[in-house]
């Protein structure tokens, strides 16, 4: 749903502000942020790296190899990373790739706890994030499913989905690895409220409560009163690149476009982690690490800031994305992206992950997935 239709209807909306605060000068809806940001060059890759994805989908639906064959977070992402080319359920030359990946996702849900989106089979660390990845993926298709049947099967989870996720919130306003009130993390918590934002874009009730006490847990994790970065946890802890870039978009999901946090941290990110300033690849290891990851979120929030910070960022993302994945390295030449001269730690994803966040990235000019749509 594009914003310029948000309104205030409680109990349902959340707080949304002025989403022009960065003085950018642009219409949100006229397409200027887009226009030539998806290059030739881009769309080769991006076509490349889809016919990659739809080529080493599991036979089950899922994406995701080796130890994370089957994980509801990777196939999730992949899911959305087709979408972000135009492609829908049943729709599309991609699909049946995500009509697969979509009734994956709705087989895993556990049956002892409704709404819990989770592949028992596959690690245990982290399911939240399956669970945030999952029920954004489900909110984001929920509009696009034509077959009756799936689709009040896809509603019914979707619901259940969404209630796990706000019952589950602690009382610090955050989520953790688990679905219970216990701690939490600000990388989890971007999860579960950008997946709750999408949920009530598609018309599902979603507390403002929940919202106002996310905003005040991300806003706890950051250092305000110095370099505007973002924290891992409210209680300490070292700045850092994915984590200031979860932290701007959970504001924004949250409601919250402007004002002193979300402007912090813009400049934080900036000044600190705008692609190209450590070339040929990241030094920085929490940049390497989360490389694919902070980028995700970071492009994100570029995006929807619009003016320079877009116009600066994206083209440095993407041309740095295409070195990579043309780059040889250890990665074989078939549209994938798994570069280990971005992450020596790389061995601890796959390159279903790697490619399906590239691709959501490379693909925001699209404006095709709802959550993004101006």
């Amino acid at each position: 749903m594009p914003r310029s239709l948000f309104f205030l209807a409680a109990p349902l909306a959340f707080v949304l502000a002025d989403p022009a605060f960065s003085g950018s000068g642009e219409d949100p809806l006229d397409g200027s942020l887009a226009k030539g940001m998806i290059t030739p060059a881009a769309q080769d890759a991006i076509d490349s790296g889809l016919a990659y994805l739809a080529g080493h989908q599991n036979s089950d639906g899922s994406f995701g190899t080796g130890q994370h064959r089957g994980n509801v977070a990777i196939t999730s992402l992949c899911g959305l990373a087709f979408m972000a080319g135009g492609h829908q359920p049943d729709r599309g030359r991609y699909g049946k790739e995500v009509r697969r990946a979509l009734e994956f996702i709705l087989s895993k849900e556990d049956r002892a706890i409704p709404g819990f989106l989770n592949n028992s089979t596959v690690s245990r660390h982290g399911p939240m994030y399956g669970q945030g990845f999952g029920t954004l993926f489900l909110a984001e298709v929920q509009g696009m499913v034509y077959d009756p049947v799936l689709r009040e099967r896809l509603r019914g989870t979707l619901n259940r989905a969404v209630k796990l996720i706000i019952d589950s919130q602690n009382s610090e306003g955050g989520w953790r690895y688990q679905p219970i009130k216990q701690d939490a993390d600000i990388s989890v918590t971007i999860c579960q409220i950008m997946a709750l934002r999408a949920a009530r874009n598609a018309g599902i009730t979603v507390p403002k409560s929940v919202a106002d006490r996310c905003i005040k847990y991300v806003q706890d994790c950051q250092d305000v009163r110095g370099s505007g970065g973002f924290r891992y946890q409210r209680q300490g802890g070292p700045l850092g690149f994915a984590r200031t870039a979860a932290g701007v978009v959970a504001l924004y999901s949250a409601g919250v476009y402007e004002g002193e946090a979300v402007q912090k941290g813009l400049d934080y990110l900036m000044q600190n982690c705008r692609p190209g300033l450590n070339q040929p690849f990241p030094r920085d290891r929490e940049m390497q690490i989360h490389y694919y990851y902070g980028h995700y979120y970071a492009a994100q929030a570029m995006w929807t800031a619009g003016g320079r910070f877009w116009k600066e960022w994206f083209p440095a993302i993407r041309d740095e994305l295409l070195r990579t994945q043309a780059s040889g390295g250890h990665r074989q030449a078939d549209g994938s992206w798994f570069d280990r001269r971005i992450s020596p730690f790389s061995p601890h994803y796959c390159p279903h992950y790697c490619t399906a966040m590239a691709l959501i990235i490379l693909q925001i000019p699209n404006n095709y997935l709802p959550i993004l749509q101006r």
